[in-house]
């Protein structure tokens, strides 16, 4: 009976539904209890308490958050193009979302298990830039359309930098599946057998360089100082502007399954006699996160001129001449050393 109701339309349609939501739901639910953390540990940083008052040690705090943005009046600008303006946020939305459909929790544990999963992830990524400067364009006011522009320079100049990092790991793997790379870091060494090791100084362009993608302090430069706006954002209220802050965090979110994925094991035991499982995937993406809430509360932000000139004089050459080093490291297959577990074919 189960057979024959998953053969019909109407039965893949809805078992797709269900996969979809069994990935969506818990999701947001951790977003929630992430921003919750995000808010301690910043809290923590600067000797106060953070949220404490809203559910039991103020863990309904980001909850009681979403209640208030959904029940504020919607706010449109009387000169905005309304169609752009709703639609912006649901880009962002959308587009944060649908890229998780690619990515793996555990061994098969995956919506779409796809060869090309890595270039899917920036595909999407890279049309998020499009909700961006919907939104402050739409706005039909000055101040947003500063920040959408500054906002999608950064993104756009940052990616390049995460692209040619990842195409080192892709050398490495001969592959853009990312169960396959995992796979490949499964070399019985434990934690030493991770690519952190042989791309030690690409995880910290790459950590960095998503801080900027992200929009994350110290990189946050949409909101200027000088006019204490939020940026592309500023017009929007409510709901609309709910899409753009959960599509920013799950952006972020994403950057840390990334590192988890690439740099670290994924689903992977640290210990080779520890079983592999979604736990070490979670704690991992946990542990990346704390570092992005700690950069947030400890670095000063950036002037403008000096995030662009560390993308584009720093970053980018560096991650290019890493690029070169381990193709040329896989097209010479060098073995008997360090490099003999990590290079294609070796």
């Amino acid at each position: 009976m189960i057979a024959f109701f998953t053969d019909t339309i109407l039965g893949q349609l809805l078992v797709i539904l269900g996969q979809c939501l069994l990935v969506l739901i818990p999701l947001l639910v951790a977003l929630a209890f992430l921003m919750y953390a995000d808010r301690k540990i910043w809290a923590a940083v600067q000797m106060r308490q953070g949220p404490n008052i809203v559910g039991p040690f103020g863990l309904l705090q980001s909850f009681a958050d979403f209640l208030k943005y959904i029940v504020k009046e919607i706010v449109v600008p009387a000169g905005a193009d309304k169609g752009v303006f709703f639609l912006a946020p649901m880009i962002s939305f959308v587009l944060a979302v649908v890229a998780w459909s690619v990515i793996p929790f555990n061994d098969g544990w995956v919506l779409s298990d796809i060869n090309v999963a890595i270039l899917f992830v920036f595909a999407v990524s890279s049309l998020e830039v499009y909700g961006v400067i919907m939104g402050g364009w739409a706005s039909n006011s000055k101040y947003p359309f500063l920040g959408s522009l500054r906002s999608a320079a950064q993104m756009i100049s940052y990616e390049v930098s995460l692209g040619l990092i990842i195409i080192g790991v892709i050398i490495s793997t001969g592959s853009m599946n990312f169960g396959a790379i995992v796979a490949a870091q499964d070399t019985g060494y434990g934690i030493f057998g991770w690519y952190w090791i042989p791309h030690f100084p690409m995880v910290f362009l790459f950590f960095i360089s998503a801080l900027a993608e992200t929009n994350r302090p110290p990189f946050d430069l949409p909101e200027a100082e000088s006019e204490l706006v939020a940026g592309y954002q500023v017009e929007y209220s409510s709901t609309p502007f709910l899409l753009f802050m959960i599509g920013e965090l799950m952006a972020v979110v994403l950057m840390c399954a990334l590192v988890s994925l690439l740099f670290f094991g994924g689903w992977l035991s640290p210990v080779p006699f520890l079983p592999d499982g979604i736990f070490w995937m979670i704690l991992k993406m946990a542990a990346v996160f704390f570092m992005f809430s700690m950069v947030k509360a400890i670095t000063p932000r950036y002037r403008y001129d000096q995030l662009m000139r560390i993308g584009w004089k720093v970053f980018l050459p560096l991650s290019l001449a890493w690029v070169v080093l381990i193709a040329f490291l896989a097209k010479f297959e060098v073995a008997g050393g360090f490099w003999a577990r990590y290079t294609l074919g070796a």
